[in-house]
């Protein structure tokens, strides 16, 4: 075990082995996928967010609702080269540290944990700045899906959320309301910009990617004349073959 991981089995030793663990695993996960976000050319400076839940057991003293799970997220305003598995803050579904830490844990850590909170299926948050997806955003309109990419990978649209303030749950409340009747792993928070989920950190930084991409793609299209719509049935059609075909499964 590294120094790191025994730093982190001592701060935590109220939680079980196993518990302990997965949190160390997670801030490394956490950790190593923030470079995804300046690398894919997502955010600036310190903006923008990457979490993900660390699921507890019941059998390790969890909730079979989820509800005492906790969440990895990165520290607020820490410039991106200088973070590490260990400057990442671990905080419970209501938002609250549960462990002793120099850095404050991310502004939209709120918004990370009433998504976690409320969506059950829910195991990572990406928040970005990325361009033409806020550009969206700030007109408060839906990314039409026109292009089979976002078939795939947004089954429709990319849906707009209410304007909400950061400082509590707004945001996540806004979130939750969009996504949780949506096959859209992306929302466009209005005047804000995007939020996405996934199953895991990983899968919610892949879409915000993808968001990102077919965002500067329609807008690029609509540059030359109106995209043309994909029929339902072809959008249905693309979405059920790329999630339960496409790839290794």
């Amino acid at each position: 075990m590294s120094t790191a991981e025994m730093s982190t089995a001592e701060e935590f030793r109220s939680y079980p082995r196993e518990v302990r663990e997965e949190i160390a695993r997670t801030r490394q996960v956490v950790s190593d996928l923030h470079a995804e976000l300046p690398r894919n050319g997502l955010v600036v400076w310190t903006a923008g967010n990457v979490s993900q839940r660390v699921r507890i057991p019941a059998e390790l003293g969890g909730a079979a609702d989820g509800s005492k799970d906790l969440l990895v997220i990165k520290p607020s305003g820490v410039s991106y080269d200088e973070l590490s598995p260990e400057k990442m803050v671990v905080c419970d579904l209501e938002g609250a540290m549960v462990h002793s830490s120099p850095h404050k844990p991310s502004s939209d850590t709120a918004a990370h944990a009433y998504t976690y909170k409320h969506l059950q299926r829910v195991g990572g948050v990406v928040h970005t700045h990325s361009t033409y997806a806020t550009a969206w955003a700030a007109r408060g309109e839906a990314v039409p899906c026109v292009l089979t990419m976002m078939a795939d990978e947004f089954g429709g649209p990319i849906p707009v959320g209410p304007f909400a303030i950061i400082g509590d749950d707004s945001i996540g409340r806004g979130i939750v309301q969009t996504l949780k009747d949506s096959r859209s792993p992306a929302v466009l928070m209005a005047n804000h910009g995007p939020f996405t989920i996934g199953a895991d950190a990983r899968a919610a930084v892949k879409a915000a990617v993808m968001c990102e991409e077919v965002a500067r793609a329609v807008h690029i299209s609509r540059q030359l004349g109106d995209p043309l719509p994909i029929e339902q049935k072809h959008v249905d059609s693309l979405y059920d073959r790329y999630q339960n075909v496409y790839g290794q499964k």
